[in-house]
């Protein structure tokens, strides 16, 4: 059941590994610190629909642009050990009255990369959805070509609903197919008990 919990207000929430909090201006030096530079910023955000800033008032522009987004809520991602900012990312599509929601404009630095803060992020952000907001339905959308976020998804136990043509827009101009993934409450035990397991706290 939905609960009165706002849906539009961003939780802290912290795990072993990873901590979310909502994403600020002052995150800027350690959002650009994470990104690196080079082949390995390219990387991180080969996917995303904006190119890796280089500066300082770069990444400060592209962290006021996730804020003032009317689709879109931030939260940075820190790491629970360190406190450094690993990378970003997001609520979005945010329905309070079909109770669905999406999670997108995800980055990680590479230092992060298989080491399981990514999969801790997702199973914090499911658990409040599902749990806290009464979410019935979570959607995820990444390029066709994308084959790593592709199966990083299906890990999570969503399941892939089809391809969208011309859903979006690419940064080169190109017009990109989305493959759509989704999760349901119903199949949210299931899911979460097996996060929990990948993580070891099964």
């Amino acid at each position: 059941m939905p609960t009165t919990t706002s849906w539009t207000e961003l939780p802290t929430l912290t795990g072993e590994l990873i901590r979310l909090e909502p994403l600020r201006s002052e995150h800027a030096a350690g959002y650009l610190e994470a990104v690196g530079t080079g082949e390995s910023a390219q990387e991180v955000f080969r996917w995303l629909s904006m190119y890796p800033p280089t500066t300082l008032a770069e990444a400060r522009q592209q962290i006021e642009e996730g804020i003032d987004s009317p689709v879109r809520r931030p939260f940075v991602q820190l790491d629970a050990q360190t406190g450094e900012v690993a990378g970003t990312t997001s609520y979005y599509e945010i329905s309070p009255a079909t109770r669905s929601l999406a999670i997108g404009h995800t980055w990680l630095g590479q230092r992060w990369w298989r080491s399981g803060h990514n999969t801790e992020s997702k199973l914090l952000l499911l658990t409040y959805a599902f749990e806290t907001l009464g979410a019935v339905r979570m959607v995820w959308h990444t390029d066709i070509y994308n084959e790593r976020s592709q199966a990083a998804i299906a890990r999570l136990g969503a399941t892939r609903e089809g391809e969208l043509r011309k859903h979006r827009v690419r940064r080169d101009g190109s017009w990109r197919t989305t493959v759509q993934y989704s999760m349901t409450d119903d199949d949210w035990p299931a899911a979460r008990d097996h996060l929990s397991a990948r993580l070891g706290r099964g």
